[in-house]
């Protein structure tokens, strides 16, 4: 069975990107499935895939809650809809957007079609994760109290933010005094 990698890219930052694996007789539900494991969204919403051509311009919609496919239905279902059925070109491209409320946006480009399987592996894949996923809900991973104790842990007073850095290490003549203290209490001189 050929295996079809997607580069999925979230539509606001090109740099963070999911490298999908998915065997071409797998429905578009399940490709739908390994997006939101790899971004880590949880799965609640409705979504849609729609072909795209070279210009992301949305195509056909191919959508989460259309159960059955219908002769002339405005959108295929992802449930019954294998992958390579509509995998036209080597470079085929689809637009992902998950919660049409939120419009969480992702653009799913083919980069290699490879005739095996690997031995062992489960299908869909994540092959690889770049950047840091889109927090679904509010800040990701991060207690909103601990943020603020940092930031009054380590709060500088307005004169040190408005110079940018304190006057630590500057020289002069109380330096000069330090050093001689610390030379006497040490039980020595210094020269």
């Amino acid at each position: 069975m050929a295996v079809l990698r997607f580069r999925v890219y979230w539509e606001d930052d090109d740099q963070t990107y999911r490298d999908i694996e998915v065997l071409g007789n797998q429905t578009f539900l399940d490709f739908h499935k390994s997006i939101l494991q790899a971004y880590e969204f949880d799965g609640k919403h409705p979504a849609s895939f729609y072909e795209s051509n070279d210009k992301w311009a949305y195509g056909r919609e191919i959508s989460s809650e259309v159960l059955i496919n219908k002769k002339d239905a405005p959108a295929l279902s992802m449930l019954k809809t294998p992958v390579s059925a509509l995998v036209t070109n080597p470079d085929q491209k689809f637009i992902y957007v998950y919660d049409p409320a939120k419009k969480w946006t992702f653009m799913a480009e083919l980069i290699n079609v490879n005739r095996d399987e690997t031995p062992r592996r489960i299908y869909p894949f994540v092959l690889r994760k770049e950047g840091i996923a889109p927090a679904q809900y509010g800040i990701k991973g991060v207690n909103p109290d601990k943020i603020m104790e940092i930031e009054e842990k380590y709060d500088l007073g307005a004169e040190e933010m408005a110079e940018g850095f304190g006057n630590e290490g500057e020289g002069g003549a109380e330096e000069s005094d330090s050093s001689e203290n610390m030379a006497e209490d040490l039980g020595g001189g210094f020269e």
